[in-house]
């Protein structure tokens, strides 16, 4: 298997953009990104067990690496909640998996959106990290539209070694991440 596109991007063309940018001392300086994290919540699956198997499925389908349930951690008796139903699907990529579905997610399916302007810059947590909510499944094209029981979303965060959000920006916008126009 060979390195993913990506990462040879990141380190023939990225690495050396970035220590020039913000004239880091050491090569060990240079924001990396880490892990991408995908988690889905599934508040509907109180009532339907079934929906947690379908969820885990989609995930597993679209980042090629298992899914597994996440838990209530407390019980919200307006929400007819209790304490460890199943409630949602998480699956954190690294490496190869990582590189392989930044590169489907930025070439494929983020331009599948309907009325697709790029994404928020706003969604930085102020250490580095980003998060991007997507609000249908189906702009995967590992999802098949005819077998989707009902559409929902997703949460995607971008875990990095960046110091600030500046540094993460930029280098999601060298890995190609459509960010809109900025002013």
């Amino acid at each position: 298997m060979s390195a993913p596109r990506l990462k040879k991007q990141y380190l023939e063309q990225i690495v050396p953009a970035l220590r020039q940018k913000f004239s880091y001392k050491s090569i060990m300086q240079v924001p990396k990104l880490e892990k991408i994290s995908i988690n889905k919540g599934i508040g509907e699956a109180v009532a339907d067990k079934k929906l947690i198997d379908i969820g885990i499925e989609e995930l597993t389908v679209i980042t090629g690496q298992k899914a597994v349930p996440t838990y209530a951690k407390k019980s919200v008796s307006n929400f007819k909640l209790r304490e460890g139903m199943p409630i949602g699907a998480k699956v954190t990529l690294r490496g190869y998996r990582m590189y392989e579905f930044l590169d489907r997610l930025v070439s494929v399916s983020l331009p599948r959106v309907r009325d697709f302007k790029g994404i928020s810059d706003k969604s930085f947590d102020g250490r580095g990290n980003y998060t991007l909510g997507v609000k249908e499944q189906i702009i995967f094209p590992e999802i098949s539209i005819d077998k989707v029981k009902k559409i929902s979303g997703m949460d995607i965060t971008f875990v990095t070694s960046a110091e600030t959000d500046e540094e993460c920006l930029e280098l999601l916008k060298m890995f190609g991440m459509p960010f809109m126009n900025q002013k």
